[in-house]
């Protein structure tokens, strides 16, 4: 015989129902509307990037950026992605990038992990942030299969890290095709 007096989910299940019940929540609100999403600027020539300063995702997208359009001006907002509290530490440098109106478009990124290392991605204070942000915001979040919160309220969602700094840079030989052409 087993009695339970007591039964919670545990694990993803948690999470997965916490995500789902935050993502209806916004929805309902509108923060994910097409109407609401600003363009991404075909040329952006400051690029603003908010991620760890030390983490794989800085690395790629900076190598990325400088191979397809080494013109562009990159400012960093170094911040925790991951663990207790990063959130508001990722909704504090988005504030920060609006009041500063010194780049053209931000990337918030941060390389693969498990849902919980992406956890933070998920919580009610970054989505609001990019919600309210006067800047384009493109999310470079995990892995191709990985999709949070966050990506649903950015004005565009990249598969990775590096795919956010392929779609915010014109190649450079494209450029100078164009401007060969003028």
């Amino acid at each position: 015989q087993l009695i339970i007096e007591h039964m919670e989910e545990a694990g993803d299940g948690a999470l997965r129902r916490q995500f789902d019940l935050l993502k209806t929540k916004l929805a309902n609100e509108g923060l994910f509307d097409a109407a609401h999403k600003k363009e991404i600027p075909k040329t952006a020539i400051r690029v603003g990037i908010i991620t760890s300063p030390s983490g794989a995702a800085i690395h790629d997208i900076l190598t990325t950026l400088k191979r397809r359009f080494p013109m562009q001006k990159t400012i960093i907002y170094p911040t925790p992605v991951q663990g207790k509290g990063a959130c508001n530490n990722i909704a504090a440098a988005i504030h920060k990038a609006n009041a500063r109106q010194e780049t053209d478009v931000l990337i918030i990124a941060r390389g693969g992990g498990a849902l919980e290392d992406l956890w933070e991605f998920n919580e009610e204070v970054v989505a609001r942030a990019i919600y309210d942000s006067d800047i384009p915001i493109v999310t470079g979040i995990g892995h191709e299969v990985d999709f949070t919160i966050a990506d649903f309220v950015a004005d565009q969602r990249a598969a990775t890290p590096t795919a956010a700094a392929e779609l915010i840079s014109p190649h450079r030989y494209q450029q100078l095709q164009k401007l060969s052409s003028i």
